[in-house]
This record gives structure tokens, C-alpha cells and sequence, in this order.
């Protein structure tokens, strides 16, 4: 849309900041081959291309294409680097994808990528291509890329109706906004069949079934014309913005436009629905144009209310509603707006006001034929509705005119007479020539104060008394002097200008104001609305803010299944009489106003009226008001319009919020129940397979065994099962955790006892290592809870004895550093990445090792981050300077020596 307001010979500032941030910009360039369908020529065209860039000297590298076996795609293939594709296994298959790592890594000039709305193999970097395209963008590489109508996101719908087949694979149409050009590839209906059975797109049972189905010429003749459409608006786009940047005086002929001036007239509504009707033949976008001057403010109720349905009746239509503030004249204001927009054709009323009125006020038919230069317009006699004309008739007949009022008529004789006053008595001073600045500055202060009527009115007065008081002779009406007419005449005149002038300025500075407090009352209820963040709220914020700027009662109603419920009132409003209910229902079901003074249910107490988002209908208002007549004015409709767009947009904001956090939760809660059951069944099972085995052979070969056999397998029944209750108790332990039930029972400890009590409990599972333990002699006691620090240090010596090989050595070091016991454990094994070192006190979280893994249940280590924490100190995990492995520290604080009394007594 057209910038308002703007001098339509400069050059727009949004333009030309769009124009230098794609001259400044790092980003590489996309450019889309956009086809009807399957086998026009896409990949074909975009290998040529790639091609004649790489005999150009430009570094071209293949991504990914998809050649289908067409002998005449893979011979283009020749002679273009390629980038070996990544493998990927999936469900007993193996998938090849566009290697993106290895592509940025090579970083060409310019890449080529097929297949846009490709799906990427479970496990890649980016779910789409189209995403793997952008990071290629964002690296500074130039994309050619293939995409097909049918995969564009806002046309599938479209598309499924037509083909009765709706394509899974969507791309957002924010890809295809931000390419640097499009190319449609076309090709005749005709000739893509004849392709199709020569098996040069599909192999032959493919294509026999695809000719039934899809590609019949009547869906490809409608895909034609979608991807012609969907560039020709990209076109389109791309034509104003060069116009604005340039200043380029419009229109261009380069698309139909139309543009229809709509006002308080009743045949306003006709003119919209000839006007939808014209752009349709056309095939052109148009907009209904409203312009609001001066004039606007005397307009009745009903004559504005006029307007707006007008705007209204072309939003359904599928039109733009535009109003616009207007300047010194109506036809000038349009045709303004009608350059800016590149429209070509304007659709006007005729007029049917007297001879007289034109001449005095003029005729903005006459003003757009003669100024319109190239662009046509079209005056239509227009018809307005019986309804329109029964509605005008009772408007004239009962409703009653603004009110005639003698207080600014008598202010006006009164500045006057003040004006008179003070030019008498400087007549002494200023001489009788400067006499007529007193009264001129009296008439400028009326039409500044009370407007143009009492303007005229002083303007008389002042003349007469300017004659009485000032023009020999003077005390007389007659003017003796000739030179005085024309003083006389001069001042009257100048008179009548300044005041039409401040009177014009007065009314277009209330109008300024008026929309001036509008806008700024509904900002703080923006930012009001952005600092909600329960659902709660906005709709007390939405509620209370509506009735204070309307002055109506109001109650929201959002849908509690299939039928909406009342969630929140201004006043506070529980329940609704059953009118209101179903005129709540039928206004949220049917996307339309219903209840009082609407067309459907107007016998209800209130008026209802859909909240709408771009998902749909969310919700409905409901407004109610005391006296009899329409609930609001023109301007409150607009103004509601306003505030119910904000409180929609509001209230899906903090569903949306919701809606990922309870995504968010359901992914991570079955991601733990995932992990959950892979350790029950695996690491579980395992030792439970083991207790069995050897129970079972002591029970059945009791007789036949030796001694030794019985104490080994007697060994084996008692160690798994001794594994079997660690990992019951790490389940138990992170339980309490997530409970938040692990409450510390703090006291003052030796350190060394606590180790030496671990490596005991250890002993068995440290038997195949080396232990080197360093513990410094005065180490101070500590406030810890003996049980939890115990077993901080059994998991993660048994973490150490799992992760190093058989015979290494793991190390347990103790020492004082300042205020703090850091405790070490070390091992000699592979040590960590650096994903392993930020991952790896998640639950549930196992660094792969291979098959010499001992196994456990991945919660050791979180068990012993959540002890340590619990017991005011930290654990961190990282590489060891010294050598191969990896080390985690436990770093415990001194308490003073009060504090470590009174824990001691």
C-alpha cells in the first residue's frame, strides 16, 4: 500500500532503504525457476544457467539435482562440479541427501539445489531443503533453485482444489518474498502431455497414471495461470517499489489497478459492487478510497455510517478499504494516492448536486476529468438500494439537524467589538491606515475559535464597522473617496480569505487531533497488551479498554468446544439471557455481526461481533449501551475494528505461548519416557537376565556343580543384583530430585572418611582399574550430608570405571583452594566433546563409548549434580590437561568458623 501523506514528487524513504539494503547486503542471492508442474523444464533451465555462469568464470557448484533419468538433464550435468551426497539411514534404508556441510565448506560462488520443498531424511540439520537454502544464503553463497506452484504454502488449498490432490511438501511464501528473481518455466499444456507419454517426465506406468489424475488440461491450464499470476504480482511489487525509490510520477501501464471514490452518498455501496465487478473482468486488484477532510465533520451519523459500510461491503469483496486525510481538495488528494498506487482506472459517481453548488464549491467529477492525465476515469450514475433510498428518506424527514446555536454568532460580534475597540484607541498611535490589522486579527480569532460560520458573520461586521468608523465620511455607510471603495473592497475580501483559511485550518487541526489522541490511546494499549501474559489478563486489558474508549458495556466470548462461553466483561458479566447467546453462537459460527441492530437476531440486547486473526474466528465481543439506536458511530466501528484486531492478535499470542510450552513438555516428557523405557528394557533387564540364568542352573544342576561353580554363580546372582538396586536407587534418587523432596541433613564431616567409606562401596566396581587416591592431610571438615556426598562419589567413581579402559588408572583428588574443598575424580579414558561436556549431566543422557560401555541408566551423574547443589556447592565436567581423559570436579565451600561450631555441636 501506498505511503499517505507523502509528497508524491520525492523520492519514498522506505524504498530507497529497501534499495540500499540489497546493494549493502551480505546475504547471497536466490533465484527461483518457478513451473506449473512436474516436467516443464525447471531443472533443465536452472543446469543451462549454471552452465553459461561457470564459462562466465563464476565458481559453480552442483548441491543437489534431481535428473529423474532424463538423458538430457544428466548431460548437462557434464563438466559441473558436484558435491558428493551425505547418506542417511532410515527405517532399514539408506537416504541420500544434499551434503550441507560439505557444500558451505567448499563455499562456491554460486550453488545449485533442485527440489526446493524437498523433505530432508529424519536426522539432518534442517527438516527442509528450503531451510538448508537459507543457510547457504545467510553464508553468502547464490542460490538457483527449482520449486513447482503447486508446493507454494498460501496456494495449496488452491491447488487441491483443483487436482483433488493436496501436496504435503509446502514452502513458506516468505521464501519465494525475500528471492531476488523468479523465472517461470513454462510450457503448453498440449506439449507436456505429449511429454508426459513419451515417458520423458514419469516412467511409462507412472505417467499412464498420472495423465488420469493429475495431469489433465484442464489442471494444467489452471496451474499455468497460478505460477503466471503469483510472478506477475511479484512483479507487480517490485514495479512500485521502483517507482517510489525513483519518484516516478504514475501510472505505468504495466497492470490494471482501480481505484473507487466513495462518500457519504447512498449509491456509494453501488459503486463498490460495479467496481468489484469492473476488476474482475480486468483481472486487477482495486480499492476503496475514502478521504476525510474538513467537510467530514459536519457530516450526520447515518451519512458516516454510510461511509463506512461502503469500506466495509469492499473488504468482503475482496477489495483494499483505504481512507485517507484529505488536503485542500478532494480530486487532488485521490489522484495523489491514485499515482503513488499505479492505478489506471478511477471509478466515480456522477454528481447530482445543482449548477450553483458546483460553482461555489466546485465539482470533484470535473476537477479528476481534467487533471487525471493518463489514467481513465470512469463516472457512473450508480443506483442506490431501496433500502438506501427508504433510509435516506426517513434520515431527512426524522433526523434532526445539528442544532443552531447564537453563542459563537455572539462571540463573533464580540471579538469584533473588542477588535473596534482596541483600533480606536491606537488610532491616536498606529493612525487610522493601520485600523484594519485590529479587525482582521478579530476575524482570524473567530474562524480559529468557533469556524466558518461565525467567521462570515464577523467578516460582515467588521467591513461595516471598518466603513463606519475609519472611511471619510466617517459615522456614515457612505464611502466619499473612490480610492476608499477599493479599500473597502480589499479588506472584505482579504477578510473573507483569512477566514475561510483559519476555519479550514481549525477544522483539519480537530480532525489531526482527534485521530492524534485515537492513535496514541491505542499505542498504551498495545504496549498494555504486550505485557500481558496470561490469557487472564488480556482479555481484562481488552475488555476494560473497549468500554473506557467506546463507553459501552462489554463481554468476551471465546469457544469452550463448540459453543462459545462468556470469559470476561467490563463490568464483570457472568451469564447472558438466551438472545444473546444465540447471537453469540451464530456471530462466532457464521464470521458476521449479529444481535442488536444487525441483520440477523436483532432482537437481542446486544450487539456481537467476530474477533478475527488470520487462523479465523477467535473469538467474539460483545457490546451493549444504554438508550435506544445503533451502539456506535461510524468512527467508534473503526475504532473497535481497531481494538478487537489488537485483543485477537493478543489472545493468539498467548495461545501460541501456550500451545509450545505444552509442546515443548509432551516432546520432553516423551523423550524421558523414551529413555525411561530403553534403560528398563536394556540396562535392567540385563542384570534381572543374569540373576535368573544363574538361580535357575543352581536349582536344576545344584548336584552336578563344584564348590567353585556354585561360589561364582552365588557371586554373579549377588553383584547383579547389587547392580539391579543401584539403578532402582538412581530411579528413586532422581524422583526425590524432580520432587524437590532432597532436603540435606547437614553436619560437620571429614572429607577423607567420606572417600575412604565410597571406595569401599566401590571396590567391587573399581576392580579392573588402578586407584590412585590423593587427599591433602588438613583438609577442614565440611557441613555435608554423609549419605548424599557418598553417593556423589560413587557415581561418579563408577562413572570413571565405565568410561576408561581395563587397567588405567582413576585418580580421586582432595584439597584445600581458598575458601573451597575441590574434590577430582580422574579417569585415562577418551575424555569428552565439547557437546558430551554441556550434555552430560542430562537424564538420561549416555555418551556412545562402544560395546565396552558397561551399562547404567544415564542418571549417575545428574543424581550427583542435583546431591551436590542441594548441599550448596557445584560439579562441573571437562577434559584433563595433563593427559587423556576426562575429570569432574565437586567444589564444596569452607564454612566460617562459627558456622562450622555450631554445625560440629
Amino acid at each position: 500500500m501506498p505511503e499517505t501523506g507523502r509528497d508524491p514528487n520525492r523520492p519514498s524513504p522506505e524504498a530507497l532503504l529497501e534499495a540500499a539494503r540489497r546493494e549493502e547486503r551480505t546475504r547471497g542471492r536466490l533465484k527461483v525457476f518457478l513451473g506449473a508442474a512436474p516436467g516443464v523444464g525447471k531443472t533443465y533451465e536452472m543446469l543451462t544457467i549454471g552452465r553459461a555462469r561457470l564459462k562466465a568464470g563464476i565458481d559453480v557448484v552442483v548441491g543437489v539435482v534431481e535428473t529423474h533419468a532424463r538423458a538430457e538433464t544428466e548431460a548437462l550435468l557434464d563438466g559441473l562440479e558436484t558435491v558428493a551426497r551425505r547418506p542417511v539411514a532410515y527405517h532399514g534404508t539408506v537416504l541420500d541427501e544434499m551434503d550441507l556441510d560439505a557444500l558451505l565448506a567448499r563455499r562456491p560462488a554460486l550453488a545449485l539445489v533442485d527440489e526446493l520443498a524437498h523433505t530432508n531424511a529424519p536426522g539432518s540439520r534442517h527438516p527442509k531443503r528450503y531451510q538448508d537454502v537459507e543457510e547457504l544464503l545467510d553464508a553468502g553463497i547464490d542460490v538457483l533453485t527449482t520449486l513447482n506452484i503447486q508446493h507454494v504454502e498460501s496456494l495449496n488449498d488452491v491447488v487441491a482444489s483443483i487436482t483433488r490432490i493436496r501436496v504435503r511438501e509446502t514452502v513458506p511464501d516468505g521464501v519465494l518474498d525475500r528471492a531476488d528473481d523468479i523465472e517461470v518455466v513454462d510450457l503448453n499444456p498440449d506439449d507436456l502431455i505429449q511429454r508426459l507419454k513419451d515417458g520423458k517426465v514419469y516412467v511409462p506406468t507412472n505417467a499412464e497414471r498420472a495423465l488420469k489424475h493429475y495431469f489433465s488440461r484442464g489442471n494444467l491450464t489452471a496451474l499455468r495461470e497460478l505460477a503466471l499470476r503469483r510472478t506477475a504480482d511479484r512483479v507487480d511489487d517490485e514495479l512500485l517499489g521502483h517507482m517510489r525509490a525513483n519518484a516516478i510520477p504514475g501510472p505505468w501501464a504495466a497492470g490494471e489497478r482501480v481505484l473507487v471514490c466513495v462518500n457519504e452518498d447512498p449509491r456509494s455501496a453501488g459503486l463498490v459492487r460495479y467496481t468489484k465487478r469492473l476488476a474482475d473482468r480486468l483481472h486487477a486488484p482495486w480499492t476503496a478510497l475514502s478521504i476525510e477532510g474538513a467537510r467530514t465533520m459536519s457530516l450526520r451519523e447515518a451519512q458516516r455510517d454510510r461511509i463506512a459500510e461502503a469500506l466495509r461491503l469492499a473488504d468482503r469483496l475482496g477489495g483494499d478499504a483505504v481512507t485517507l486525510p484529505g488536503g485542500r481538495r478532494i480530486a487532488d488528494d485521490a489522484l495523489a494516492y491514485a499515482r503513488s498506487a499505479n492505478v489506471n482506472h478511477i471509478v466515480v459517481g456522477k454528481a447530482n448536486r445543482s449548477r450553483l453548488f458546483e460553482l461555489l464549491h466546485g465539482s470533484v467529477v470535473h476537477d479528476l476529468l481534467r487533471d487525471s492525465g493518463n489514467i481513465s476515469v470512469h463516472v457512473v450514475p450508480g443506483e442506490a438500494a431501496p433500502a438506501d433510498r427508504q433510509t435516506r428518506r426517513a434520515i431527512t424527514m426524522a433526523a434532526p439537524r445539528r442544532g443552531f446555536s447564537l453563542g459563537p454568532y455572539a462571540g463573533a460580534l464580540a471579538a469584533i467589538a473588542a477588535g473596534l475597540a482596541s483600533a480606536i484607541l491606537a488610532q491616536p498611535y498606529a493612525g487610522v491606515e493601520n485600523a484594519d490589522l485590529f479587525l482582521l486579527t478579530a476575524v482570524v480569532s473567530v474562524a480559529v475559535r468557533w469556524g466558518l460560520g461565525p467567521a462570515l458573520a464577523s467578516v460582515v461586521a467588521a467591513s461595516l464597522a471598518y466603513n463606519f468608523f475609519f472611511l471619510p465620511p466617517v459615522y456614515t455607510l457612505t464611502i466619499a473617496d473612490p480610492t476608499n471603495v477599493a479599500a473597502f473592497l480589499l479588506f472584505t475580501l482579504v477578510a473573507v480569505l483569512v477566514s475561510n483559511l483559519a476555519a479550514r485550518a481549525r477544522r483539519v487541526a480537530v480532525v489531526s487531533q482527534g485521530r492524534a489522541r485515537a492513535t496514541e490511546r491505542l499505542f498504551g494499549f498495545s504496549r498494555k497488551l504486550a505485557a500481558c501474559g496470561t490469557l487472564d489478563d488480556v482479555l481484562w486489558a481488552t475488555s476494560a479498554q473497549v468500554a473506557a474508549m467506546l463507553k459501552v458495556r462489554v463481554v468476551l466470548l471465546l469457544p469452550d468446544g463448540k459453543a462459545v462461553t462468556v470469559m470476561a466483561g467490563y463490568p464483570p458479566e457472568d451469564r447472558l439471557d438466551e438472545a444473546d447467546v444465540a447471537a453469540a453462537q451464530w456471530a462466532f459460527d457464521n464470521e458476521r455481526p449479529a444481535g442488536r441492530c444487525a441483520d440477523t437476531l436483532p432482537g437481542a440486547k446486544r450487539l456481537f461481533l467476530p474477533m478475527r486473526t488470520g487462523r479465523g474466528t477467535i473469538g467474539v465481543i460483545g457490546l451493549d449501551a444504554d438508550g435506544a439506536g445503533p451502539i456506535l458511530t461510524p468512527e467508534g466501528r473503526r475504532l473497535l475494528d481497531a481494538l478487537a484486531d489488537m485483543g485477537a492478535l493478543a489472545i493468539e499470542r498467548v495461545r501460541l505461548v501456550e500451545d509450545l510450552d505444552r509442546a515443548e513438555r509432551a516432546a520432553e516428557t516423551d523423550r524421558l519416557r523414551q529413555a525411561l523405557l530403553t534403560s528398563i528394557s536394556h540396562d535392567l533387564r540385563t542384570p534381572l537376565a543374569s540373576v535368573l540364568g544363574a538361580a535357575s542352573t543352581l536349582r536344576d544342576l545344584d548336584a552336578a556343580l563344584a564348590p567353585d561353580a556354585k561360589a561364582e554363580l552365588l557371586g554373579t546372582v549377588i553383584g547383579e543384583a547389587e547392580r539391579l538396586n543401584r539403578f532402582i536407587a538412581n530411579l528413586l534418587d532422581m524422583t526425590r530430585l524432580e520432587a524437590g523432596a532432597v532436603a540435606p541433613n547437614l553436619s560437620a564431616q571429614d572429607v577423607a572418611e567420606t572417600i575412604d567409606t565410597a571406595l569401599r562401596r566401590t571396590d567391587k566396581i573399581l576392580a579392573g582399574h588402578a586407584v590412585a587416591v590423593e587427599v591433602a592431610p588438613d583438609l577442614p571438615p565440611l557441613a555435608l550430608d554423609p549419605v548424599l556426598f557418598e553417593q556423589v562419589l560413587v557415581n561418579l567413581l563408577d562413572n570413571a570405571a565405565k568410561y576408561a579402559p581395563a587397567g588405567s588408572t582413576v585418580t580421586l583428588r582432595a584439597a584445600r583452594e581458598g575458601e573451597s574443598v575441590t574434590i577430582r575424580v580422574l579417569d585415562e579414558g577418551d575424555g569428552l566433546s565439547g557437546a558430551d561436556a554441556e550434555r552430560i549431566f542430562d537424564k538420561f543422557y549416555r555418551v556412545q563409548k562402544g560395546d565396552r560401555v558397561r551399562a547404567g541408566t544415564g542418571l549417575g551423574l545428574a543424581i550427583a549434580r542435583g546431591f551436590v547443589e542441594a548441599m550448596g556447592g557445584t560439579v562441573t565436567a571437562g577434559n584433563r590437561p595433563d593427559r587423556r581423559g576426562a575429570g569432574f570436579t565437586v567444589t564444596l565451600p569452607v564454612p566460617a568458623r562459627g558456622a562450622a561450631e555450631g554445625i560440629a555441636a
